[in-house]
């Protein structure tokens, strides 16, 4: 009977080697398309970015000793720090010489519950016509977190001074949650507004932006984008997707990359599942109930929460550090000698 019950075990875990096949660097993928990238060990090299945003002291931050600064993101050269503090949104860009490209990351809103965040999120409504794309609508929240701030002005001038020192090289554009949706809105605006190319997107944990049309607009300017979703995360699950009103919903922008654990009992296993082109998969999160704040702070293994929640002052080592500050407090740290004043 012992032998039976290991034979058994033995044929299930072998099964889920064949079925899901697909931790690590080879995800599981149904109707695998050719055009898609997903690397497993680059999705939790941009996660430990976009984490490191979350650290609370900027002098850490900007000299890459924080706690979060090393493992797969060490040897970073941070460029910029952008703090909008009236609408307390941040951002930086740096260049990772091991992926020989510049990174951008973004946090969004930190928010003193994030339940109340969420609850929020369940009543925002389309209401902004996206510039020059026909009947593709947004939130104007999302849309004015990166376009109406000064975070524009400041990643622009960031990516120009970076791609100045060390060429031409891609861009990498990340971040968590609320800081997804702004990465989103300036990936795509580096494509259509500024013309540039070989621009990447991954973010974790997003949720929707816009609506269908607006999605497959994205899904134009950006195909190989990447939306990492975790197990029962509640975010991509919001706003709501009226399934009866599929013109007047949100709707996510391909491609979902769902990270959730199959099995049974003991045997356990965790797949990155490649989902289909159609941004709402019903076979990835939408598939589960979305109901997990937890799993909204963890993503690959790290950890996605805010050392410090309830404020949005700034903690850093002003005489060792440049900047340049407006009226407003808003805040940009520079490497450059001709950093200019925010605008």
């Amino acid at each position: 009977m012992e032998r039976r019950g290991l034979l058994l075990k033995a044929a299930l875990l072998a099964c889920l080697l064949v079925v899901c096949s697909g931790r690590g660097s080879v995800p599981m993928v149904k109707d695998p398309p050719s055009d898609t990238i997903y690397n497993s060990t680059l999705a939790k090299t941009l996660a430990e970015y976009a984490s490191a945003i979350f650290t609370a002291d900027l002098t850490q931050l900007f000299t890459w000793t924080c706690d979060r600064c090393g493992d797969l993101t060490k040897g970073f050269d941070m460029m910029e720090i952008i703090v909008d503090v009236e609408n307390c949104l941040q951002a930086y860009v740096g260049f990772a010489s091991d992926v020989n490209a510049v990174i951008v990351v973004f946090r969004g809103t930190q928010e003193n519950s994030i339940q109340n965040w969420i609850a929020d999120l369940l009543w925002k409504q389309l209401d902004l016509d996206y510039p020059g794309m026909p009947e593709a609508m947004v939130h104007r929240g999302f849309y004015s977190a990166y376009h109406n701030t000064t975070l524009r002005d400041g990643v622009v001038s960031g990516i120009q001074k970076t791609r100045k020192l060390h060429g031409d090289v891609p861009i990498m554009i990340t971040g968590h949650s609320m800081g997804g949706a702004m990465a989103s809105f300036c990936a795509l605006d580096l494509v259509v507004n500024y013309g540039l190319d070989d621009v990447k997107l991954m973010t974790f944990g997003q949720p929707r932006t816009g609506n269908e049309a607006f999605a497959s607009y994205f899904k134009r300017y950006l195909p190989h984008a990447i939306r990492v979703t975790n197990a029962n995360d509640i975010v991509p699950h919001l706003p709501p997707y009226f399934t009866l009103f599929p013109q007047k919903t949100y709707h996510h922008f391909p491609r979902e990359v769902w990270v959730h654990d199959v099995g049974l009992g003991s045997l356990v296993y965790t797949v990155e599942q490649i989902c289909d082109d159609s941004g709402e998969d019903p076979a990835c999160s939408r598939s589960v109930s979305g109901n997990s704040i937890q799993d909204h702070i963890t993503y690959l293994g790290v950890s996605m929460h805010a050392e410090a929640w309830s404020s949005c002052r700034i903690v850093m080592e002003y005489t060792e550090l440049q900047y340049k500050m407006d009226l407003y407090g808003n805040v940009v740290l520079s490497k450059q000698p001709d950093l200019h004043s925010v605008q």
